[in-house]
C-alpha cells in the first residue's frame, strides 16, 4: 500500500491551501492522519479522522483547518485556511487499518512521503 501526499506549496499568510492524500490498493483504513514537522521541531499530529468521520485537530489549527475523507476515491483532504507562518512544515499523511485508539494516539502503520508547505510574506 502506498500513500501519496500532494498539494504543498508556497503561500502568503492568510491564504489557503488544500492537501490531498491518496492511497493505492483496496484498503479499508480505520483512521487517517495528517502530521507535520517544522524545521528544527518534532513531528506533531495536525488532524485525524476515523471511519465514523470523527475528527481531531490540534488547538493551533482549530477553526482554520478541515480534514475530510472520500473513501470512494481513497482520498483524505486537509483544507488549510488563514495560513500562518507557523504552519510552515513538511506535512505527512498516515493511515492505519486497526484503529483501536483515539486517532491522535494511534501508531500509524502506513506513511506517505511529505509535502512541503511554506507560508511566508
Amino acid at each position: 500500500v502506498q500513500l501519496q501526499a500532494s498539494g504543498g506549496g508556497l503561500k502568503q499568510p492568510g491564504e489557503s491551501l488544500k492537501l490531498s492524500c491518496v492511497w493505492s490498493g483496496n484498503v479499508d483504513y480505520h483512521s487517517i492522519a495528517w502530521f507535520r514537522q517544522a524545521p528544527g521541531k518534532g513531528r506533531e499530529v495536525v488532524s485525524c479522522i476515523n471511519n465514523a468521520d470523527a475528527t481531531h485537530y490540534i488547538n493551533s489549527v482549530k477553526g482554520r483547518f478541515t480534514i475530510s475523507r472520500v473513501n470512494a476515491r481513497n482520498t483524505v483532504y486537509l483544507q488549510m485556511n488563514s495560513l500562518k507562518t507557523d504552519d510552515t512544515a513538511v506535512y505527512y499523511c498516515a493511515a492505519d487499518r486497526a484503529g483501536g485508539s483515539y486517532c491522535p494516539f494511534i501508531p500509524y502503520e502506513h506513511w506517505g512521503q511529505g509535502t512541503l508547505v511554506t507560508v511566508s510574506s
